[in-house]
């Protein structure tokens, strides 16, 4: 080859990667702005609120739109409880799941159920609440919490949680509701870092005499932990932001209440029921701080969980 066109074609290939340096660049510092971009216009929209209300607003159970007076604590708190519900129901069946998928189910069945689980993670959030409302809610309510009522309703320190009238939409409910939802993508992700574990590590491990459960819990958790933690969060993620699915069922009161079976609310569903009619700019701004909080939650939860995959990837190889 000539040495003029060995020197363009270099000069050629060095423009496309200044180029392409560029482009990521401005693609990393996109994110960023609009990331700045959405704060700021939540602060905004919320700075009327916040002149209002100051730090009142996160502690005060008092919603009502005729005489202005807003809080936001039923919502916050409806946010947090469903998701804890659905986190301690949605984990250890999902390590069920993912634990079967990998270790004890059958070759043939491996495959159906694996896509099963995968197609339940694409059902729309709303097929999900009209399931719940249609569905689950009158079984809920008919069957399940006279039971639950009976049994728990009469205990100490936990009787307050489950009393009540079983008229099943309530915080249980979609608590319930949200866990089915985040378990195909917590189960996903647990079946995915399960099979990335070396064969030679267990089947030594059942060499040594080790049962399943040994070997499950001495050389699969360990080895997948951050994995595992990193599909957590996600179905946290998923529960945090959730907003068709819990307005179906949540029964969307803003009262505050011990009981689990009563109704509630959520920073979501009360976003998706009264943004359209709010009249007036303190109530849209009351709202619009909602959002602000949720934002707020869903990056101090991600934050939390990434420090946390930081520590256990330090941790990497060292005696536990």
């Amino acid at each position: 080859m000539p040495t003029f066109l060995h020197e363009a074609r270099l000069k050629h290939q060095n423009w496309l990667d200044i180029l392409f340096r560029n482009v990521t660049r401005l693609s990393a510092f996109a994110v960023l702005a609009l990331l700045v971009a959405i704060i700021a216009s939540l602060l905004m929209g919320s700075l009327p609120a916040i002149k209002a209300f100051g730090s009142h607003f996160l502690v005060s159970a008092e919603w009502n739109p005729v005489s202005e007076q807003f809080g936001a604590l039923v919502p916050i708190i409806g946010t947090l409880v469903t998701s804890c519900i659905a986190l301690l129901i949605a984990i250890p069946v999902s390590f069920g799941i993912a634990l079967f998928l990998t270790e004890l189910s059958p070759r043939w069945l491996r495959r159906p159920l694996g896509i099963a689980i995968e197609l339940l993670a694409g059902i729309p959030s709303i097929i999900y609440g009209m399931w719940g409302l249609f569905v689950f809610a009158p079984l809920f309510g008919d069957h399940i919490e006279p039971w639950i009522t009976r049994l728990l309703g009469d205990q100490p320190l936990i009787g307050p949680l489950f009393s009540g009238p079983p008229m099943g939409i309530g915080v249980l409910t979609a608590g319930i509701i949200l866990a089915i939802m985040v378990i195909p993508f917590i189960a996903s992700v647990m079946r995915d870092v399960f099979e990335i574990v070396p064969t030679l590590l267990k089947e030594s491990a059942y060499g040594l005499g080790a049962t399943t459960w040994e070997v499950v819990w001495g050389v699969v958790v360990p080895y997948t932990r951050i994995g595992m933690v990193g599909g957590i969060m996600l179905g946290l993620g998923r529960a945090l932001g959730e907003t068709m699915a819990v307005t179906f069922v949540i029964g969307n009161a803003h009262e505050l209440s011990a009981s689990l079976l009563m109704p509630g609310n959520s920073i979501s569903s009360a976003l998706a029921n009264e943004f359209n009619e709010a009249v007036g700019e303190l109530y849209t701004s009351a709202l619009v701080e909602l959002g602000l909080i949720l934002f707020f939650i869903t990056f101090v939860v991600l934050s939390l969980a990434r420090l946390m995959l930081h520590r256990l990837g330090r941790r990497e190889g060292q005696a536990v």
